[in-house]
């Protein structure tokens, strides 16, 4: 599976949500400024050609669904960008956030705890 565009992602994080719907459900839940139908029906049209999204016929209207499921994009994703970005280290990601201040000490500790808790 590739990786896809910004905009692929925010269309596929809508029929993750909706599951399956037409073009005008997609563009009725697309943030301002929301694209022209005709751009959004080529873009759904792309990931289908992609794989990640395939339809039902009700006569010339098409209702899209995903083919992939969300948590096995996330994983593709992140395998992807602790290789590129943290040098696969979990370390290199969770000190950046912590660096960034965006990750706070409830937060941390809530970390550890999961982390203990597998270790079993």
């Amino acid at each position: 599976m590739e990786k896809l565009t910004n905009k692929e992602e925010e269309i596929m994080c809508i029929l993750w949500k909706l599951e399956k719907g037409f073009v005008n459900d997609i563009l009725e839940h697309m943030p301002e400024p929301k694209p022209h139908y005709n751009t959004l029906s080529t873009l759904v049209r792309i990931l289908e050609e992609k794989g990640v999204v395939s339809y039902k016929a009700y006569g010339k209207s098409h209702q899209y669904y995903p083919l992939v499921k969300k948590e096995d994009y996330r994983k593709m994703f992140m395998e992807e960008t602790m290789e590129k970005y943290f040098d696969n280290s979990f370390s290199n990601l969770v000190s950046f956030f912590v660096k960034d201040k965006k990750l706070s000490k409830i937060e941390l500790d809530e970390l550890m705890e999961i982390i203990e808790k597998n270790k079993k």
